[in-house]
C-alpha cells in the first residue's frame, strides 16, 4: 500500500542469558569491574521495578519470535535490525564478555535464519578485548560474525567501563569495520561514573538526556580523535537524530579550529578536514525515538538527505502511532521510499 518497506535500524534485543549476569552484578558486584552507577540506575530500575512498563520492556528484549514479530506487525514495521541491548557486555569481564559475545551472535544469527524476510543483525564484540591487548579476539569475532553469519554490522554499546572509541586500542577493531565493508552502530549507554552524579541526582541521567550527552560526547571525541582520517571509509550510525550534533554544527567548526590554533589541548589536533564534514561524510543518522518532523526535516537538511534513515527504538520507545508521524513527512513517493527503505538496504547490505 505505501510503496516502501519500513526497515527499522535500532531495534534491541537481550539473551536471557546477559539479564541474568545483570542480576548478579546488581547483587553481587564483581570484583574484577568497577562499580557503574549508571548501569546501577537503568538495570536496577527495569529488572528491579514492578511496574508495567519496564516489564514488558524485559518480556520484548528476550523475545525473537511471535511476540516481537506482531509487534511488528501491528506497527506496520517489515524488517528490524537487531541489535544487542545497551549496555551489552561493556560491563562484564574480558573473557565473560567475549563468552556472551559468541552466545549473542548465535542467537541473533539463528533468529535471522528462523525469520529471514523480518530481521537481520549487528555483531556483538568483546570490547574490553583491545584494552585488554588482545584485540585480535574482537577482530576474529567481528570476522565470524559477519562473514560466516551473515551480520550487517557491529554494535558499539558506547563507553567500555569509561573508555571510548577514541582510544587506539579500539582501533584494530574499527578498521576491521572498514575492511569488512560494515558500519559501526554507535548507541547511548549510561554515563560513566565521572560525569553521571549531577544527571544521576536530577532524574536526568537516562533517555530523557544522559544518554544524549553521552554519546553525542562520545561521537564527537570520535571525530576530533582523527579516527575518519585514519579510516576515511569507516561508516558509524548514531541514533535519536545524532544526539543532538546535527544542531551545533558551525558551534563545534569555529571552536575546534580556534583550540587547534590556541594548542590549548594535547588532544586537539589539526584535521583534514572541518568536523563537520565528517558528521556529513562518514555518519549516518537514524530516527529512533525522535518521531520529530521538524527535527527530522532539519537533520536532513544539514547532513543530507542520504543520511537520514528509519528507526524506532523498540522496544524502549515502543509507539505505533509515530510510524504514521514519519509516514506523512512532507516528501515525496521516492524521497520516502529512501528513508524508510533504500538508505537502510545499502548501508547494511541488506539483501531481502
Amino acid at each position: 500500500m505505501t510503496g516502501y518497506r519500513r526497515i527499522a535500524t535500532e531495534e534491541a534485543f537481550a539473551p536471557p542469558e546477559l539479564l541474568q549476569l545483570y542480576r548478579g552484578l546488581l547483587r553481587d558486584g564483581d570484583g574484577d569491574v568497577p562499580r557503574d552507577r549508571g548501569f546501577e540506575s537503568l538495570w536496577g530500575f527495569y529488572l528491579g521495578s514492578a511496574a508495567e512498563r519496564p516489564r514488558a520492556v524485559v518480556r520484548r528484549l528476550t523475545d525473537l519470535g511471535a511476540g516481537r514479530i506482531a509487534d511488528m506487525d501491528a506497527a506496520g514495521i517489515d524488517h528490524q535490525v537487531l541489535a544487542l541491548t545497551a549496555p551489552g557486555t561493556n560491563v562484564l569481564d574480558a573473557p565473560t564478555a567475549r563468552t556472551m559475545a559468541t552466545l549473542t551472535n548465535d542467537m541473533a544469527a539463528q533468529a535471522v535464519r528462523d525469520h529471514p524476510d523480518r530481521f537481520t543483525a549487528l555483531a556483538t564484540v568483546a570490547w574490553q578485548d583491545a584494552l585488554d591487548g588482545n584485540a585480535d579476539a574482537a577482530v576474529a569475532e567481528l570476522d565470524r560474525a559477519v562473514r560466516r553469519l551473515g551480520m550487517c554490522g557491529v554494535i558499539a554499546n558506547s563507553h567500555v567501563q569509561g573508555t571510548y572509541l577514541d582510544d587506539q586500542r579500539f582501533w584494530p577493531v574499527l578498521e576491521a569495520a572498514e575492511l569488512l565493508d560494515v558500519p559501526v552502530y554507535l548507541h547511548p549507554n549510561t554515563p560513566n561514573d565521572r560525569m553521571v552524579e549531577p544527571l544521576h541526582e536530577a532524574g536526568l541521567d537516562g533517555a530523557i538526556y544522559g544518554f544524549a550527552v553521552e554519546t553525542g560526547m562520545h561521537l564527537l571525541r570520535i571525530v576530533t580523535s582523527g579516527v575518519f582520517d585514519r579510516f576515511p571509509r569507516l561508516r558509524l550510525v548514531v541514533g535519536h537524530l545524532g544526539e543532538a550534533l546535527p544542531f551545533w554544527l558551525p558551534r563545534i567548526d569555529h571552536f575546534h579550529a580556534a583550540q587547534v590554533a590556541s594548542g590549548r589541548y594535547p588532544a586537539m589536533k589539526a584535521l583534514q578536514l572541518r568536523p563537520s564534514d565528517y558528521l556529513r561524510r562518514n555518519v549516518w543518522y537514524t530516527t529512533s525515538g525522535m518521531a520529530w518532523q521538524r527535527g527530522i526535516m532539519f537533520v536532513r537538511e544539514v547532513v543530507g538527505p542520504d543520511r537520514v534513515l528509519y528507526a524506532m527504538d523498540y522496544p524502549y520507545q515502543y509507539e505505533p502511532d509515530e510510524v504514521r508521524h514519519q509516514d506523512e513527512l512532507p516528501l515525496d513517493a521516492a524521497a520516502k521510499r529512501e528513508f524508510f527503505e533504500g538508505i537502510a538496504t545499502r548501508l547494511f547490505h541488506l539483501t531481502v
